[in-house]
């Protein structure tokens, strides 16, 4: 049995926990003082204390030493493990030390979750293996509202966030209009083909109806909404009638399967989308927040 060694001074850092397992350990009040440093009358004085919390006599005092009561048994086992895992969970703090560790809470919009984050998630997680990663998606405002509940360390959010902590912006992708057909937008107001639009927040929304109505004043007259924006491209990339995609989702592989146009507004400027990051003053110096925000900038530089 190893049997951990105290020192001088250690007695008011001894827990309640260690005292009786040393205690358990020795049976010999004598013995068990002499191993934690105090006095005999300390250590009767503090095991008297613990017998009146719990409401029951741990030990029975003889003259041969210490006998364990039945109910004593169940507490110094319970004592036992506590100490255990003390010591465990120090020895790994011990360990880790000048590691990065802890866990790295994510709140990610969907499609940059899907078409982006991959690639900087696999680099993230073989750079720093004991660092947990905790990922959430959904659309902007979902990710905005977590992050003023403080439910992430940080947040990736497209368009221009109102957020008052740190936000860096990303990356900007362009937009497009996709069509296997059509191949300029002059054709657009002859078509009778559908515009195939996905469920997205409010601002993307408003910023394509903005545009539609500088160019054409008039809305689309025919149109298909789905729920998914990778459901809205499978439904352009296969002639079912045409969609304005952002950049990022946009597979180089298939992009030979339609034709892309790039919008532009009426002052001749493309349309694009930013993506941020975001975080907290507080966060933004968590170990593991800096490093993330490291390898973040080995995919935006």
């Amino acid at each position: 049995m190893i049997r951990k060694t105290y020192q001088k001074g250690d007695s008011l850092n001894i827990s309640e926990y260690e005292m009786l397992t040393v205690l358990a350990e020795e049976l010999n009040m004598r013995k068990a003082a002499a191993r934690l440093y105090v006095t005999q009358s300390a250590l009767s004085q503090r095991l008297q204390a613990i017998e009146a919390s719990w409401n029951v006599k741990i030990f029975i005092r003889s003259q041969r030493g210490l006998l364990l009561t039945p109910e004593g048994e169940k507490i110094v086992q319970l004592a036992k493990e506590i100490v255990q895992k003390t010591n465990k969970v120090k020895e790994e703090i011990e360990q880790l030390a000048g590691q990065i560790s802890g866990t790295l809470t994510l709140a990610v919009v969907s499609i940059v979750a899907q078409h982006w984050l991959p690639a900087v998630l696999k680099t993230f997680m073989m750079l720093y293996p004991n660092v947990n990663v905790s990922l959430t998606t959904g659309w902007t405002s979902e990710v905005l509202s977590g992050m003023y509940e403080n439910r992430f360390q940080l947040g990736i959010v497209r368009g221009k966030p109102n957020w008052s902590g740190i936000a860096t912006r990303l990356f900007t992708d362009q937009l497009y209009l996709v069509d296997q057909e059509i191949q300029s937008l002059e054709q657009l107001p002859h078509t009778d083909r559908p515009f195939i639009q996905f469920k997205s927040d409010s601002t993307y929304s408003l910023h394509i109806q903005q545009w539609w109505h500088e160019q054409f004043q008039a809305l689309p007259p025919r149109t298909v909404i789905v729920d998914q924006i990778e459901t809205c491209k499978q439904l352009a990339y296969h002639g079912v009638g045409y969609a304005i995609l952002p950049e990022i989702a946009l597979d180089d592989r298939e992009q030979h399967l339609v034709h892309m146009i790039a919008l532009k507004d009426k002052h001749g400027e493309r349309m694009t989308r930013d993506t941020w990051l975001i975080s907290s003053e507080a966060a933004w110096q968590l170990p593991q927040v800096q490093a993330f925000q490291k390898v973040l900038q080995n995919f935006v530089s």
